[in-house]
């Protein structure tokens, strides 16, 4: 009976900031050592697609929007020595690229297809895929 009553003043008193230390983090920018690969995503399909990128398990993007027919073109950069992929921002800023993927318009999270990145694509110098559905499914190769 006396933790509940103890618990609470000592957490009172319990310093929460020094809970999570801070670390000046250096953003990479530029395009210095990198490769660019471009990736062309082609919509086979009859509907649009909307394609994003995943930097970290708490951030995405979108990178393309492609209508029925048509293609787009993301610009992708590879350093060879850590083997990321990434994407520069609008400050120039590398934002390495944990998973690619596209889904169609207006439900792509719950239709969405992984597009995989392999070093071997920075070896050819670009990656295409083609997406369309197939049996009620997306999919993009």
């Amino acid at each position: 009976m006396k933790i509940r009553y103890i618990l609470p003043v000592a957490l009172a008193f319990t310093s929460f900031a020094n809970a999570v230390k801070l670390h000046h983090v250096i953003v990479r920018k530029g395009t210095d050592g990198l490769d660019m690969v471009p990736l062309t995503i082609s919509n086979a399909g009859k509907e649009g697609l909307s394609c994003n990128a995943d930097f970290a398990h708490w951030y995405s993007a979108g990178i393309a929007t492609v209508e029925a027919g048509k293609s787009a073109r993301v610009e992708l950069w590879f350093d060879a020595k850590t083997g990321t992929f990434t994407i520069l921002n609008d400050k120039r800023e590398n934002l390495p690229v944990e998973r690619l993927w596209c889904g169609l318009s207006g439900r792509a999270y719950a239709t969405r297809v992984q597009i995989t990145l392999e070093p071997t694509d920075a070896a050819k110098g670009a990656r295409a895929v083609s997406c369309g559905v197939e049996q009620d499914t997306l999919v993009c190769r």
